[in-house]
């Protein structure tokens, strides 16, 4: 009996030494050469397409040139949630739980979901067109919580504009979205008042899932002159869905940015995610470095818009682009 209790105290000190070698070994992993802490930086991604992939390359690369490189003195947990609202909240939960110095959050859905599971970890958003309006922050001038970033607000009422001059017969437009997106429900607001002004009519288009795009686009053939798509992370992922139906139809379609252009729109006048995700990192260094907190960080835009148009598209229904258009490319 004796050597069996000697025999279980000596496999405690056993596995206290080992726990201990684990922590230490823990803690250095967790510093850099010189003994600095490695900074730990969450990502949780809605979906992978064009624009939010850009925003995401934008803000690593942002980061590298202010001195923080992944690897060495921060470390990026990237994660993606293909499209499901529910993988946002698990991955949101791993994030938080992991006790992150910063999280970042790339578009709408994925930053509601980590916004609601932590009010003390500094969260900075992009590629959200309105944070008011999701309920992200009190105001976009004053967010006053833990929360701030950049949003993606895309010139809507130019890009009616430009239907309108490429489209000049136009007198029906089918606005194509989906309708759980509260940023696209933003901007086809925006978008509905600019036809108005103009004296086109609308039809919703919407979507609840993926597989429902093509249908949708299919229904508005023979009933719309144009479709105008905003920046929706469903459509923009199922673009080359659209453009199936739309291009043999000769329908246009104006685009919220200019990824969906290449993917098969006509047009559009885009903002540059890759340059959205810089700014963004910008102010994750203001964080990280300076301390500054997101309550008092307004919400920043990109001021700079580009003309963006595919030209294979353009000839494939029938498009004849203006000169003054052309001088823009």
């Amino acid at each position: 009996m004796k050597k069996n209790v000697k025999l279980f105290a000596a496999g405690l000190i056993c596995s206290f030494c080992v726990c201990g070698i684990l922590s230490a070994g823990g803690t250095k992993e967790s510093t850099t050469a010189d003994g600095q802490k490695i900074l730990k930086v969450g990502v949780v991604q809605l979906v992978e397409h064009t624009a939010l992939d850009a925003s995401y390359q934008g803000f690593v690369d942002g980061l590298a040139e202010a001195g923080y490189v992944d690897g060495q003195n921060i470390s990026i947990d990237y994660q993606n949630a293909q499209g499901e609202q529910a993988n946002c909240m698990t991955i949101a939960q791993k994030l938080v739980n992991d006790k992150d110095d910063l999280i970042l959050a790339i578009a709408t859905p994925a930053a509601q979901a980590v916004a609601n599971l932590t009010k003390t970890i500094p969260i900075l958003i992009t590629a959200v067109t309105d944070p008011a309006s999701a309920k992200l922050v009190a105001s976009n001038e004053v967010p006053g919580g833990n929360v701030s970033g950049t949003s993606d607000l895309t010139p809507v009422e130019a890009q009616i504009k430009l239907l309108k001059q490429l489209v000049p017969s136009v007198k029906n437009v089918g606005m194509l979205y989906c309708s759980s997106e509260q940023n696209s429900k933003f901007q086809i607001d925006l978008a509905k008042k600019v036809c108005d002004s103009l004296g086109i009519a609308y039809i919703d288009a919407t979507v609840s899932n993926s597989n429902e795009i093509q249908q949708v686009v299919q229904s508005l053939i023979g009933k719309v002159d144009a479709v105008y798509t905003p920046t929706d992370n469903m459509i923009a992922a199922g673009m080359a869905t659209v453009s199936i139906v739309t291009t043999p139809a000769k329908l246009p379609v104006i685009c919220g940015e200019g990824g969906m252009v290449d993917q098969g729109g006509l047009a559009t006048y885009g903002i540059n995610y890759y340059e959205l995700g810089k700014q963004t990192a910008a102010m994750a260094v203001s964080i990280l470095r300076d301390g500054k907190k997101p309550a008092e960080m307004p919400i920043q835009y990109l001021q700079k818009a580009d003309l963006k148009i595919n030209m294979d598209v353009a000839n494939a229904i029938g498009i004849s682009i203006p000169e003054e258009l052309k001088a823009q490319l």
